[in-house]
């Protein structure tokens, strides 16, 4: 596949407000996984255990295994809720191979992973922010070239 943009899950990561990764434990509650949720404003959390991620949980997650089948989050564990399936990118994989695996596997985040060790996730709104962001810059290049001449 052709890349178009040049940018890597490693550029996306760089460019995140929030660098750290936010985990869980699968035994801890969906409550917990919430309020940590909440606390960061992100819409996911590795779920690790013994260093190892071994699922990804997100708000999507609650609203259809906790919410819908009414469940309690206070007494749910993560390891419940989680997608086990997850599917993951090296940190120099290409926005636009990072996209199509999600367009196809219709995923909403990717772990990315380096060493067998997890550095990120990362969530299709960081790629579209990623793209717009040097569509645009892109857009401004091309303005001032024609207009300096």
């Amino acid at each position: 596949m052709k890349t178009t943009t040049g940018i890597t899950a490693r550029n996306i990561l760089d460019q995140k407000s929030i660098r750290k990764i936010y985990t869980i434990g699968p035994d801890q509650t969906t409550y917990e996984a919430l309020q940590l949720m909440a606390e960061f404003d992100i819409g996911a959390i590795a779920v690790m255990e013994n260093n190892h991620l071994i699922g990804i949980v997100s708000e999507r997650h609650y609203a259809r295994r906790i919410a819908l089948e009414g469940k309690k989050s206070r007494n749910t564990p993560v390891k419940e809720i989680m997608r086990k399936e997850f599917y993951s990118v090296t940190p120099d994989t290409q926005v636009d191979v990072c996209m199509k695996i999600m367009t196809e596997k219709r995923r909403r985040y990717l772990a990315v992973i380096e060493n067998d060790e997890c550095v990120g996730i990362i969530s299709i709104g960081d790629l579209m922010k990623s793209t717009i962001d040097k569509l645009e810059f892109d857009i401004d290049q091309l303005v001032n070239y024609i207009t300096t001449g």
